[in-house]
């Protein structure tokens, strides 16, 4: 491997973990899905035509379908929510997505509008908002209920999160990472998780500074600014748990 593609498969792990992460459900079996994908892509470098991340997104749905099986999912087929994580959360167009997956534009378009479609009858909760500028935290809540989910609350700061999780025992968790003098949001979570157990979504204009592979870090982590979609399939996977081996 050239330095040059080395350089491009580093720059690449973060978005692979990310995506891995919200394909399973946590970080744990994200990550190992990762290494299964970076050996075999160490082993056997990828077609020219392919980038370093597409190559990852691409090794790591194979991965999962060599261990549990193409239809070893609950709800949503595998391929479907890939294909929703690919062109959301990780922002890449549906030809690069269709080729990551190896298959045609054309079934990656009759796949995709199944996906979309199947969002519709996603599992409501309450959702608690963390988000210490107002006007976002408005933004946030009508993309939230526009999902179809109610508001368990909204916190603009640490001890607030702290407080309104105890008082509403929200289904699902939205923190943005950093609440300025508020405190932290990352903290705010791990202090809500001691006491009770809920899928957690995190907000950040960096993200691959999550993504590092060192030290528990989120399963769920979408970019600022998100569009509607992006959120809406963030939420499908946290609170459906990624998927599932049947």
């Amino acid at each position: 491997m050239t330095d040059l593609a080395r350089q491009e498969l580093v720059k690449a792990l973060p978005y692979a973990r990310r995506f891995a992460r919200a394909l399973v459900g946590d970080q744990k079996t994200g990550d190992q899905l990762v290494a299964v994908a970076l050996k075999k892509l160490m082993e056997s470098p990828s077609r020219n035509d392919l980038s370093a991340r597409q190559a990852l997104y691409g090794l790591l749905v194979s991965a999962f379908m060599q261990r549990h099986g193409k239809d070893a999912t609950v709800g949503m087929p595998l391929r479907q929510r890939a294909l929703l994580l690919l062109t959301s959360l990780e922002e890449q167009s549906l030809a690069s997505s269709a080729q990551a997956l190896g298959i045609t534009d054309e079934e990656a378009a009759a796949e995709l509008s199944k996906a979309r479609e199947g969002l519709q009858g996603i599992a409501q909760t309450s959702v608690l908002i963390i988000e210490d500028e107002p006007i976002i935290a408005m933004d946030i809540q009508d993309l939230v209920e526009r999902c179809g989910h109610r508001i368990a609350g909204v916190a603009h700061t640490e001890a607030d999160a702290v407080a309104l999780a105890a008082k509403t025992k929200p289904g699902l968790i939205l923190a943005d990472i950093n609440l300025g003098g508020g405190g932290d949001g990352m903290q705010a979570v791990g202090r809500i998780l001691r006491t009770h157990e809920a899928p957690v979504i995190f907000v950040t204009a960096y993200p691959e500074r999550l993504l590092t592979g060192e030290t528990q870090e989120p399963s769920f982590v979408i970019t600022k600014p998100f569009e509607p979609m992006t959120l809406a399939v963030a939420t499908y996977q946290a609170v459906t748990g990624g998927v599932t081996p049947v």
